[in-house]
């Protein structure tokens, strides 16, 4: 028993620095994945602002988020996933649905409410001018 405690405090300080390479490799990873999501968006949507789309890769393709940016369609930047997470952020950042919901208007109520909202944003946004 003692010895099995001898070797595990022994590699302790590689355990430590392997954590710590593979969490820089995982934030390299999730870096490369956001900018490549943020680049799909303004495949998709070629007017949608810059910096909108980078927020919007940032937001969903957060590791463990279990937003649809991290699905394994969003991974694979499947278009209807990365449609769902753009319109998930025009729901939440463009129109009233947050204070829909906290004044008691159910969910699918307050979807239905912002419908066309959120189609005029994305027509806006698939449509440069």
């Amino acid at each position: 028993m003692e010895q099995a405690e001898q070797e595990c405090l022994s590699d302790e300080d590689a355990r430590a620095r392997r954590r710590d390479r593979d969490r820089e490799r995982r934030e390299v990873a999730d870096e490369s994945f956001q900018q490549e999501l943020a680049e799909e968006i303004g495949r998709l949507f070629p007017a949608c602002p810059p910096a909108r789309a980078a927020a919007i890769s940032r937001h969903t393709g957060t590791r463990g988020s279990g937003r649809v940016g991290r699905s394994a369609a969003g991974r694979a930047l499947d278009p209807d996933a990365v449609t769902r997470a753009v319109v998930a952020s025009i729901r939440h950042e463009d129109t009233d649905y947050d204070e829909l919901l906290m004044s008691g208007v159910p969910c699918e109520e307050a979807r239905d409410r912002i419908r066309t909202a959120i189609d005029q944003v994305l027509d806006r946004w698939r449509h440069p001018r």
